[in-house]
């Protein structure tokens, strides 16, 4: 007993609590909406998201001081449960930007619907902190728990509108296969903890003694080549993640769920848990570095398939939410171009193999998306899941403003230049083509050049198709859920202005962001 007893207090000296400052605050804050909610008046309960993006700039600006301090040390933190690196540095600072964005959007998409929306705000900021936690995992017990916290949370979220058919048929479907994604990812781990479990140590190293720390299966992998159970396992592993970033044939969820969640649920999904999923797979590479020559053609190929298809599918749609979606799933192919372009190099310190442009296009496709999500919702009406391309028919007539966001956030997800999408696009295929990987350059340019015709038919709804030379009266089409005049908040059109005007000056001057990266130890 006095033994156990020392042994946990030991465990408890090693947590180092003020590492996850920025986690806990965000839970806290969680806490504290849903205290205010019963406090509150009537009156003020409308402040509470307001409340909570203004506590959320204060923790942003503590996490990107936790960002920058703990480059000084490459230390494990609670036994070897989170790992200390810059891509996990760079992703905690996302995902709060991240959140306070789907905040924003919530604010105008909620008061359209009879839903609460205190606790809508309340499961954001706790899948934000699982995120960030996640991003962090060096132990596949906190990368499963974290992935599933975020996961459930996601589930509600998607239903989130009670009263929609659409919602609740999005929920349920990506409740049943997100189920399917965690079991492979489970069955997964379970086989490479036997792998490691069974292996015998030739060193006693603490770090490495726990069969689910990635020290101990990474050191078993070394030690156990052409392993067929390793190689399922991995597969099986890289297949549970490949789910939630929505590379093919795992994509099969995202038009229904895009369209029948919520619009913020959407942006929400299409960028925190696409980023989500490519910060563990960063992290995966270095674990899974000794089969590199076994997962690494399995990625290609479905690199190869998700640019093709995304780009492909996206062709056909008008339904925009549905667009957004199969576009999402084509950026998840550029992005993976990126993550496989480093793959031939050696993975013993991933931070110094070029991975700059893959975080570069992250902001970039981040940008772009929420300032699109969010000309999205100030035009949705109260069921926002049928929101058409028609729907945007002089759109630049009723307002000027939100049809120039549009232009350039459509654009810069296009890659057109001088737009920063252009430029993480140009950087992400210089490294492939300095991979040697010509065949997915080529496939790549010419998927491009596809984006562009759907991404321009959305922007030609909204810019030319009342030039008709044979108008009609001058009253409100009467399939369009347009009002007019449209009216822009001045928070909202705040935020969209410096989203629109960030993609334009990303794109002609990239030193901020270049600092920024230097700064966390990324380039």
């Amino acid at each position: 007993m006095t033994t156990q007893f020392l042994a946990t207090t030991i465990v408890s000296y090693g947590n180092q609590w003020s590492y996850i400052l920025p986690e806990i605050l965000l839970a806290g804050l969680a806490l504290l909406l849903l205290v205010f909610e019963v406090v509150f008046p009537s009156t003020l309960k409308r402040r509470i998201p307001t409340i909570s993006i203004i506590a959320q700039l204060v923790i942003f600006h503590v996490t990107v001081c936790a960002a920058v301090n703990a480059q000084s040390t490459n230390a494990l933190h609670f036994y070897t449960l989170l790992g200390n690196s810059s891509a996990a540095q760079f992703m905690r600072i996302f995902f709060v930007a991240v959140s306070i964005s789907v905040h924003a959007l919530a604010m105008i998409s909620l008061p359209k619907q009879r839903v609460p929306r205190t606790e809508f705000f309340h499961i954001v900021l706790i899948i934000t902190a699982a995120m960030m936690l996640l991003a962090q995992a060096y132990h596949f017990l906190m990368l499963f728990v974290a992935l599933e916290t975020v996961t459930v949370g996601f589930y509600i979220l998607v239903s989130y509108y009670r009263t929609s058919a659409f919602s609740l048929e999005a929920g349920l479907k990506y409740l049943v296969l997100g189920a399917l994604s965690s079991g492979l990812l489970l069955f997964g781990i379970v086989l490479l903890y036997g792998i490691a479990g069974a292996k015998p140590l030739d060193m006693e190293v603490m770090i490495i003694k726990d069969p689910l720390s990635f020290a101990r299966i990474s050191y078993a992998l070394q030690n156990s080549p052409d392993s067929f159970l390793a190689n399922l396992g991995i597969l099986l592993v890289l297949s549970g993640v490949a789910f939630k970033i929505g590379l093919v044939p795992f994509q099969i969820w995202i038009p229904d769920v895009y369209q029948g969640a919520p619009t913020p649920v959407t942006a929400f999904l299409s960028v925190g848990s696409k980023a989500a999923g490519f910060a563990v797979l960063l992290m995966l590479f270095l674990v899974f570095a000794p089969y590199v020559s076994v997962f690494v053609p399995f990625l290609l190929v479905l690199t190869f398939a998700t640019i093709v298809f995304g780009n492909l599918a996206a062709l056909t749609q008008h339904n925009v939410k549905r667009l957004m979606g199969l576009s999402g799933v084509s950026h998840a192919g550029f992005i993976m171009m990126a993550i496989v372009a480093i793959s031939p190099r050696n993975y013993s310190d991933i931070a110094s193999q070029g991975i700059t442009p893959i975080f570069i296009y992250l902001i970039a496709y981040a940008l772009a998306s929420f300032a699109v999500f969010g000309v999205m919702s100030l035009l949705a009406g109260e069921d926002d899941a049928n929101q058409e391309l028609h729907d945007y028919h002089g759109l630049a007539k009723r307002s000027p403003f939100l049809a120039g966001v549009l232009v350039v956030g459509l654009g810069s997800l296009a890659g057109i230049p001088p737009l920063f999408g252009f430029m993480a696009k140009l950087l992400v295929f210089i490294n492939v083509f300095k991979a040697g990987l010509y065949p997915l350059l080529a496939v790549a340019i010419l998927a491009v050049v596809v984006s562009i015709y759907y991404y321009f038919g959305w922007i030609r709804a909204a810019f030319f198709t009342h030039w008709d030379p044979t108008p009609a009266p001058p009253i409100q089409n009467p399939e369009s859920k347009i009002q007019n005049p449209l009216h822009v908040p001045l928070p909202m059109k705040a935020l969209l202005a410096a989203l629109a005007l960030a993609s334009i000056l990303l794109g002609l001057w990239q030193t901020p962001i270049m600092k920024l990266l230097a700064l966390l130890g990324l380039s």
